[in-house]
């Protein structure tokens, strides 16, 4: 008589997403097996870069960038949907379908660019998730790292386990920062009409504000994590034909809205509370350190408490999903076996990097989102190309519209990022001082 092996929690979540696409299970329930990948996948629009850029952007301008929040977001929620659509539909991740379909140079390109984005990636998590440590336990910024390095190592051998260990702690995560922002805000109020007002009127007001809004942008639509999330549906649910298919692409599209919507609320509440509590008085402030230290005696010590406690839940479940957007890009592109270990130490020396020699971790933070708003093009254009490929995509490839908004999308952050680099040459940009 054979043993029964018992079902992991990964397979039992499994068998009721198969069972919700069979029309076998409806309602509330049946849709929570299909949550993950997209809450993997937010937890990158809520990392200590967000922090570095809200913070200074609220600081320093007020309400007056959230708009540029509310379209990053919408730009995410575009992005990650079409990253989940081919990873659906064609069974493969972004990166597995570059290495298969562009000129091996042009691949080589590709991930060498996609290596330098997750390295700044993992410089900004690791650093929040240190500076996290340092300041709520009051050790050296060195110590902290190493502290953060060891524990997402640790937090990533659930992987052993299947993916829902770890979609679970990542969503425990986006949890305590969410709540940690409702009390901010119930602290702090924002000033509503000027918060609708930013929200909704774009405007720039000369080159430090461009700065941040491709700060914002690179912090909010990540390259790291378009390249993750078709790797995290490509061969979550097994489906079986083409209807299956067309329900699954439904529930991803649901959970895209709902876990980027949650991330983007979060952002908002960002930036308004440095708004709220800084810009009339403190706008000088542009360190997260300098934030904290200003919080406790202006607002108490539960707005700095809950500061930092999002900044340190932020840093670690931002880390592990750093990580494992490494390793996809790394094995997909190259087709190499990497191991955890190798992986992390490659990603985590640029952190190890700035301390040692003394730079500021916020400054740290904000150059590293500029870069992935730089890399940001290479992921964008190489799905755009593959997902409207009918022979990859089948019944799924994106309409006209969609790939209309999708590239106007895309022309909106390569725009941003021409006229950052024109200011970093020294050319003046009419209308921007």
């Amino acid at each position: 008589m054979h043993d029964v092996v018992p079902m992991t929690l990964s397979d039992r979540t499994t068998a009721v997403a198969k069972e919700a696409l069979r029309g076998g299970r409806r309602g509330p329930w049946a849709a929570l097996a299909f949550a993950g990948p997209a809450v993997t996948a937010s937890i990158a629009y809520i990392d200590p870069g967000n922090f570095a850029t809200n913070i200074q952007a609220g600081a320093g301008f007020g309400y007056m960038l959230l708009w540029v929040v509310v379209l990053a977001n919408v730009l995410a929620m575009l992005f990650q949907g079409l990253s989940a659509r081919i990873g659906i539909a064609t069974g493969h991740s972004l990166a597995s379908l570059c290495r298969q379909h562009f000129p091996r140079p042009l691949v080589l390109a590709m991930w060498l660019v996609s290596e330098v984005a997750a390295m700044a990636t993992d410089l900004a998590e690791l650093l929040g998730a240190a500076l996290g440590l340092s300041l709520l336990a009051h050790l050296p910024l060195l110590v902290a790292l190493g502290i953060a390095t060891i524990g997402t190592w640790a937090m990533l051998t659930l992987q052993r386990r299947g993916f829902r260990p770890i979609e679970l702690l990542v969503g425990g995560f986006v949890a305590v920062i969410g709540i940690c922002y409702v009390i901010e805000l119930a602290i702090a109020p924002p000033d509503w009409p000027a918060f609708l007002a930013g929200a909704t009127i774009p405007r720039l007001a000369g080159p430090d504000t461009v700065t941040l809004a491709v700060g914002i942008i690179g912090a909010t639509v990540m390259p790291h994590v378009i390249y993750l999330h078709s790797s995290l549906t490509h061969d979550r649910v097994i489906v079986s034909g083409e209807t299956e298919r067309r329900r699954l692409v439904r529930f991803s599209n649901r959970e895209v809205v709902v876990a980027l919507g949650v991330a983007g609320l979060v952002n908002m509440a960002m930036l308004a509370m440095a708004a709220s509590a800084f810009h009339h008085g403190h706008s000088n402030i542009d360190q997260i350190e300098t934030a904290y230290h200003t919080l406790a005696p202006l607002l108490g010590p539960l707005a700095a408490g809950a500061f930092m406690l999002s900044l340190l839940a932020s840093g670690f479940s931002a880390s592990i999903v750093g990580t494992m957007a490494g390793q996809v890009i790394m094995q997909d592109f190259t087709g190499w076996r990497v191991p955890l270990w190798a992986r992390r130490l490659v990603t985590m020396l640029p952190a190890f990097a700035v301390v040692l020699l003394g730079y500021g971790v916020t400054e740290s933070l904000v150059i590293s989102q500029v870069v992935l708003s730089l890399v940001l093009p290479v992921p964008i254009i190489a799905l755009l190309v593959l997902v409207r490929r009918r022979d990859l995509m089948g019944p799924l490839v994106i309409g006209a519209w969609t790939t209309f908004l999708a590239w106007l999308a895309g022309g909106v952050i390569l725009l941003l990022n021409v006229i950052l680099l024109l200011q970093l040459a020294g050319v003046p940009v009419p209308g921007l001082g």
